[in-house]
């Protein structure tokens, strides 16, 4: 059940005992954070295919970082990703520890009677959530085409560096380089000076596979930097 207190965009709120009959998609996702941007293409592309056959799709915003907490700034970054389905602020968390979640991005698909029947923390398994979707709505279509080379399970991949808190410096293994960005200003990366005109996750590198390299990132006044995050690219 959702917690009385949400707030809701897009939809004037909803009851999960009212959604009995559909499935439904709860994706537990963050702005704010890389792996949550990746993914909502795919959430999107979900609801844009299977809400007229009856799928509900509710992205639930549970924040990770200070700018997460702000219910506008949120609604600000709904707006500019483009998300038309029903979002429900967690600000506080209640739902995300009802489920016990793990970390973002987080997706639970429940059949028409409310039952949980698949679920997949992280990136990947969109085939996988795909087909199920489509096994409860007894419909058969070709899926949502891969939108990365490293979505494909077949492919190799190798783990990235982790994430660092703040704006870091210094050598790196990854596909691709982003920062947790707050504020309006500018950034320098690797020398180049790039302007900052939103609060959320910034794409600073895409090396397009697996890369070992150096970043040197330095952030201008009005802007704070709450992490560097690395994700993942195809071996070599």
């Amino acid at each position: 059940m959702f917690p009385r207190k949400l707030r809701w965009l897009n939809v004037a709120g909803l009851r999960m005992d009212q959604q009995r009959g559909r499935p439904v998609l709860i994706e537990f996702f963050d702005f704010c954070r890389p792996q949550s941007v990746r993914t909502l293409d795919y959430v999107k592309a979900w609801h844009e295919r299977y809400a007229e056959d009856g799928l509900r799709v509710i992205s639930v915003h549970s924040p990770g970082f200070p700018p997460g907490r702000d219910e506008d700034v949120v609604a600000e970054a709904v707006s500019r990703l483009g998300i038309e389905h029903a979002v429900a602020l967690d600000t506080e968390l209640l739902l995300w520890r009802i489920y016990e979640n793990r970390g973002w991005p987080a997706r639970y698909l429940f059949n028409q009677d409310l039952r949980l029947f698949e679920f997949h923390y992280g990136e990947g398994g969109y085939r996988e959530t795909e087909l199920a979707i489509q096994e409860l709505l007894g419909i058969e279509r070709e899926p949502v085409p891969f939108l990365r080379p490293e979505d494909d399970p077949e492919a190799r991949i190798v783990v990235p560096t982790r994430e660092q808190p703040g704006a870091y410096s210094g050598p790196y293994e990854a596909g691709a380089v982003w920062a947790v960005l707050e504020g309006r200003g500018t950034i320098t990366v690797n020398g180049e000076e790039r302007p900052v005109e939103y609060t959320g996750a910034h794409l600073l590198i895409d090396h397009g596979r697996h890369e070992q390299a150096a970043l040197e990132l330095q952030v201008g006044e009005g802007v704070t930097c709450h992490a560097t995050c690395f994700t993942p690219g195809l071996a070599g």
